[in-house]
């Protein structure tokens, strides 16, 4: 519950990323004295000078003041303090990296929080044959240790402070999904500490095993998203298909090299709205010619990045492996075709090549003065098409309004390619037919602006979405949201008047399997929060 992630962006470019029989596993960063010589449990209340810095994650806009902040180590621990909430009626969250967009964890109900980021272990299990990754480990800590043991990698988010828990529950992406696809498409198994109507707590393991009858909990793990069904103690990766026991042969080659190319223009008097119109209908015009799965541009990742004038101008960041053929003339090519017509002159084009783990794993976001931009608002949307015209134009009606700040703006996001393979109920992901997304944010300091920042984000959403209820009603050219990017507004009637349930923006066709996996395994919905699914009748 509230696992949730950034996916494959930072802040500015949120803006610009079964423990016997394992081996060569990564030691906990944090060790309690406990019986067992492992870590916790720690329970921390109100009025101990660790609960300020337990009770609010990433987003300083939401602050929980629950009974006890539980800090857990173990999957036992976590079946014991599941176990108390239901026995003494508290209703319960989970976070591990803290990075949740909404209220999940900080929801005024909650009176448990299960604080999961000494569970960070990684490493390589050889009686599934997959790495074994716990919730609280840092997509940095993953990409770190499967690179450094074995060479290989996940196609997950680009952003290294965020906790693994909720990102790989949510279907993460990042800059190899193209290539490699969504990161549930390598998950194998999950343990997952759940429910049943008796109220007793206990873990399980499902797998994606055609003859495992706890199939279902590993399929909603493939995109439902996190806080639905239980909570995860262990996540086990294996690329499809694969077979053997060579470790290095089970999950994708981490690259060696990866070249990016960073191109930067100004909001001066040559970035008219037809320049900047055709800028955007290039970058969404090359992506619905070079998204199929066999694309020989699969490798090729994007994001377009066009922020409020009032920042005085804007970028594009490419990335690709260095070693694949042709990758620069590649990335040259993507630019000219992004370019092609403006008119524009870059004030910055810019290349280089740097290891694959300097590029994932570089600490933090390295943005000065960032202890203080935590209050955000951020909405999304996935991309069949390129945006027409009259969406465009609402995009450069806000970006050049006088109400916004040079922290305003939006990210479109290269998708498709491999993450295309996949049929859409194969995963709990549904929106597989798509070519981007789409990201709207508002990034701020003080509690004084929320108001009139909510409100800039908000109306640029639906001035953009104006035509299907300020929403992005799943059609020809729409399809849905991304629940890792999580938006009460849309299950608000205030700013989603389409008709069409928040439930189907983010779940598609999939929503009535989910409901009937959420019965099963939580049917009595001790895990839940705003945008949670709810179990069938």
């Amino acid at each position: 519950m509230g696992q949730q992630e950034r996916g494959g962006v930072s802040r500015r470019g949120l803006l610009a990323g079964a423990g016997a029989g394992v081996t060569a596993v990564a030691v906990p960063s944090a060790a309690a004295a406990a019986p067992d010589g492992g870590f916790g449990p720690v329970s921390v209340r109100p009025g101990d000078p660790r609960y300020e810095n337990l009770v609010r994650g990433n987003n300083f806009r939401f602050v929980g003041r629950p009974d006890e902040v539980r800090v857990v180590g173990s999957t036992e621990q976590v079946v014991a303090a599941v176990s108390d909430a239901v026995r003494t009626h508290r209703r319960v969250a989970v976070r591990s990296g803290g990075h949740c967009f909404e209220n999940f964890t900080a929801d005024p109900g909650v009176r448990l929080l299960l604080d999961m980021s000494p569970m960070d272990e990684v490493g390589y299990d050889p009686a599934r044959r997959a790495f074994v990754v716990q919730p609280g480990a840092t997509l940095g800590r993953v990409y770190r240790t499967l690179q450094k043991g074995w060479g290989v990698t996940i196609p997950a988010g680009g952003c290294p402070e965020v906790g693994a828990g909720g990102h790989i529950a949510g279907g993460g992406y990042g800059p190899l999904s193209r290539r490699y696809g969504s990161v549930v498409d390598h998950l194998y198994a999950v343990e997952v500490v759940v429910v049943d109507r008796h109220g007793t707590a206990r873990a399980v393991v499902a797998t994606r095993d055609a003859g495992d009858p706890n199939r279902d909990l590993w399929w909603a793990h493939t995109g439902g998203g996190g806080g639905n069904f239980g909570v995860v103690t262990r996540y086990w990766l294996r690329s499809p298909g694969v077979t053997g026991a060579d470790p290095a042969a089970l999950l994708p080659r981490a690259p060696e090299q990866m070249l990016e190319c960073l191109v930067e223009w100004a909001w001066d008097a040559s970035m008219t709205e037809a320049a900047f119109t055709r800028l955007l209908h290039n970058f969404g015009a090359w992506h619905e010619r070079n998204s199929a799965p066999d694309s020989p541009y699969a490798g090729l990742y994007g994001i377009l990045l066009p922020t409020h004038k009032s920042a005085q101008g804007f970028a594009m960041v490419v990335q690709i492996d260095a070693g694949l053929p042709r990758a620069d003339a590649m990335v040259t090519e993507f630019v000219a075709a992004v370019t092609a017509g403006t008119g524009l002159t870059p004030v910055l084009d810019a290349r280089r090549t740097m290891p694959w783990m300097h590029l994932m794993t570089w600490p933090g976001t390295g943005e000065p003065g960032d202890q203080f931009n935590r209050r955000y608002k951020i909405k999304a949307a996935y991309l069949r098409k390129g945006y027409g015209a009259g969406q465009l134009s609402a995009i450069y009606r806000n970006l050049t309004d006088d109400s916004g700040t040079g922290n305003c703006g939006m990210l479109l996001i290269g998708y498709g390619g491999r993450v295309r393979s996949v049929p859409a109920g194969a995963t709990a992901v549904a929106q597989r037919d798509v070519i981007m997304k789409a990201v709207f944010q508002n990034i701020w300091v003080d509690e004084s602006q929320d108001a009139a920042s909510l409100s800039w984000v908000r109306n640029l959403y639906r001035d953009v979405y104006a035509a299907t209820g300020g929403v992005p009603v799943p059609d020809d050219a729409n399809d849905g949201s991304y629940i890792n990017y999580p938006d009460a507004d849309l299950a608000d009637p205030a700013w989603n008047t389409s008709g069409v349930s928040w439930q189907t923006l983010y779940y598609k066709g999939n929503y009535p399997r989910l409901q009937q996996v959420k019965a099963r395994w939580d049917p009595r919905d001790v895990f839940r929060h705003a945008l949670s699914i709810e179990p069938s009748a």
